[in-house]
């Protein structure tokens, strides 16, 4: 099976006490990881799917101990020995975490689990396993992982790191690294499309992630009662990707209260579904920065619901891969100059569909207003700008 960056990540953790926690978007992989390191643990080993309510039946008794003897009657393993037990869809069964405490706390067994929602564990974890875990987010792929699904890049060519990325590249090494990008801007990076080839095929799939989001997220999230009304929202935010959101605008739209408006942004962003950038403080508040611009999580989702520019697409792909490198925010001065984005509060970048001399110019004015030295403008072509970096080594 292909492996994702994130498994390398993880493998170093795999004999630690702590559970490993693998969350992220609907579809991304999270089970192959799982299923991954799963085959890659030296000793004995359980899975269990929250999806099967028979699976669910070994955790329902009230004596944790009684469990801990299931789980080593249906391993085989001796008591005391390594034994790792993988769970996937755990926010099935959200009381099953006061048992993994137990069972790591008293028997030493290793857990990886899986939830589809960072929304739902932040409500799963809260105490019950504060100290006990180490929580991996898995996105869509990168361009780097979609060029190795596509055969373009071996295993060994995986990790990279962004002072790499945003070195001088040579021409010929910008031109032959970009030959997928287009693909990867219009059909964006879930595993199963990225590995399938007919275009119409991957649109087909597309439409299933996205009407499973509502078939199982939904139904999750009781309190998400109002499906058409989630559904314009996300119709309403696909043209505004990339734009700073009114909460009021959009409320009187749907005809719904801003109170809602906020509920339905938490819980898109908790499931992984959009990303909320803040603008730019120095403050460790970033609150008080004001409203935050919206994208989505994946290009191919995006394309899918709306007709968008390709300025747009290739705004969102460019911020969800700097997202892997650290936080983000973006600068607007009076609603008249703007960077793009800041990673970390210390890199500005300004993204060009062709970056030139003036772009820089403008940024490093921008930049030195409020004190950050380092900027690239991030060209999607080849440019004679001297910093210019290329999204597709991002």
């Amino acid at each position: 099976m292909l492996k994702r960056t994130l498994f390398f990540e993880i493998l170093p953790q795999l004999y630690h006490k702590n559970a490993i926690v693998i969350t992220g978007m609907r579809q991304v992989g999270k089970s192959t990881l799982m299923r991954q390191l799963f085959n890659d643990f030296l000793g004995k080993r359980l899975w269990f799917d929250l999806d099967n309510p028979l699976d669910q039946l070994v955790f329902e008794n009230l004596d944790y101990n009684v469990i801990y003897n299931d789980l080593v009657r249906l391993s085989d393993v001796k008591k005391g020995a390594p034994l790792l037990v993988c769970i996937d869809e755990i926010q099935n069964m959200p009381e099953i975490t006061i048992i993994i405490k137990y069972l790591i706390d008293y028997f030493g067994v290793k857990f990886i689990v899986t939830g589809s929602s960072n929304y739902y564990l932040r409500n799963l974890f809260p105490e019950s396993l504060s100290g006990r875990k180490f929580l991996y987010v898995l996105p869509v792929l990168t361009y780097r992982e979609f060029m190795y699904f596509n055969g373009r890049l071996n295993e060994n060519q995986l990790m990279t790191n962004l002072d790499e990325a945003i070195q001088p590249k040579s021409k010929v090494n910008v031109l032959q690294t970009k030959e997928l990008y287009d693909e990867y801007l219009e059909f964006g990076g879930f595993p199963e499309v990225a590995l399938t080839h007919n275009r119409e095929t991957k649109k087909q799939i597309l439409k299933n992630i996205f009407a499973s989001f509502f078939e199982k997220d939904i139904k999750i999230f009781t309190e998400l009662r109002e499906v058409r009304e989630l559904r314009d929202l996300i119709l309403l935010l696909a043209v505004r990707n990339g734009n700073l959101i009114d909460v009021t605008k959009l409320a009187s739209e749907l005809a719904i209260n801003r109170v809602k408006i906020y509920n339905y942004l938490e819980f898109l962003e908790g499931i992984f579904f959009l990303r909320m950038v803040p603008k730019y403080s120095k403050s460790i508040d970033r609150g008080v920065a004001g409203g935050k611009k919206v994208y989505f999580s994946d290009t191919g989702i995006l394309n899918l619901v709306a007709k968008v520019t390709d300025g747009q697409l290739l705004e969102t792909a460019v911020a969800n891969q700097l997202a892997n490198y650290g936080d983000l925010s973006f600068y607007n001065k009076r609603n008249k100059s703007e960077i793009d984005f800041i990673l970390n509060k210390e890199i500005a970048f300004e993204v060009k569909q062709k970056g030139l001399e003036a772009d820089y110019k403008k940024l490093t004015n921008l930049a030195g207003e409020i004190g950050i030295e380092k900027k690239y403008v991030i060209s999607n072509s080849v440019s004679s700008v001297e910093n210019a970096v290329y999204p597709w080594f991002l």
